[in-house]
């Protein structure tokens, strides 16, 4: 994961963003049961998952899931389809006039890979999406990646490295990246559930097939 920062779990700021997850998570309850004509009361929970008020020219159809919000920001015209998650502690960034399709994923957050870390961290990386960018159906974005200005994300693609602007991205296959040692027998009966947040190996288990435009 690039520019990878780590929370470490059980200590006082990785409580403070699990407090922070359980008021977002209500909140984005009491946002996705309102009327859909009922813009004031929309605009109002908005400005509460994300710390302030948002742009006019937002529009961000129902359900919409969000872990965190403080630090995620939004250009000017951009438009989300409904049921997308961003998981935005570590940071989401999009510019102006962004599409971004149904059941789209900016999961900004995970855990290290190697078994004996995985329960100790979470990991966080920015993800910032250029200008005039399209992100199709179901597509998932994975931490630490930048889309380029004007490129086309492909409806169920998984993107793993930084996108050029003006080009096209579509899935490919599942590739192996490496292999991990298994865990100390000592160190697999003390395990508990991890912290919050979902692993980024799902997401850079798959890499992105790029054609680039003029």
């Amino acid at each position: 994961m690039r520019n990878e920062q780590r929370l470490p779990t059980g200590t006082p700021e990785s409580r403070a963003f699990a407090q922070r997850v359980q008021l977002v998570m209500r909140l984005t309850a009491r946002l996705n049961l309102l009327p859909f004509d009922d813009l004031d009361t929309r605009r109002t929970v908005l400005a509460e998952i994300f710390g302030r008020p948002v742009p006019d020219s937002l529009s961000i159809l129902p359900p919409f899931y969000c872990d965190y919000g403080l630090h995620a920001s939004f250009g000017e015209r951009v438009f989300i389809n409904q049921g997308c998650l961003f998981l935005d502690y570590g940071g989401i960034t999009i510019g102006d006039r962004v599409l971004i399709g149904p059941g789209v994923t900016l999961s900004t957050a995970g855990h290290p890979v190697e078994v004996d870390e995985r329960y100790d961290f979470i990991t966080h990386a920015p993800i910032v999406i250029e200008d005039d960018v399209w992100i199709g159906a179901s597509a998932t974005v994975t931490p630490g990646v930048t889309i380029g200005r004007g490129s086309v994300v492909g409806a169920g693609a998984v993107v793993a490295k930084d996108v050029p602007p003006l080009c096209v991205v579509t899935a490919t296959s599942v590739v192996e990246r490496k292999r991990l040692k298994p865990a100390p027998a000592a160190a697999r009966e003390g395990l508990s559930s991890p912290g919050y947040g979902d692993s980024s190996s799902h997401g850079s288990s798959r890499r992105a097939l790029i054609t680039c435009g003029a």
